[in-house]
């Protein structure tokens, strides 16, 4: 993609954009129902860095080094607070 003109990166971009909002605001509509804000939020941060990730591994073969690790971690800490019970 780097010898093709910026607007393709650009459309190719919003693209992907919107085919994740074409998901995203139908499902919190429905999750909201069962799930407060924060915990969508947070569901939705952790599945966009798993898709980061696949597609950093899978299309830009670049390696997944330990950072991706740590905010895994830090990840599952935050699915851990907001999914406790108060």
């Amino acid at each position: 993609m780097s010898a093709k003109p910026l607007i393709f990166a650009i459309l190719a971009s919003w693209g992907i954009a919107f085919f994740e909002y074409c998901f995203q605001v139908p499902a919190n509509r429905l999750g909201h129902q069962i799930y407060t804000l924060p915990q969508l939020k947070i569901m939705q941060e952790v599945i966009t860095m798993c898709v980061f990730a696949a597609f950093t591994f899978f299309v830009m073969k670049e390696k997944l080094t330990l950072n991706y690790l740590w905010a895994s971690l830090c990840m599952v800490g935050a699915v851990f607070f907001i999914f406790r019970p108060n």
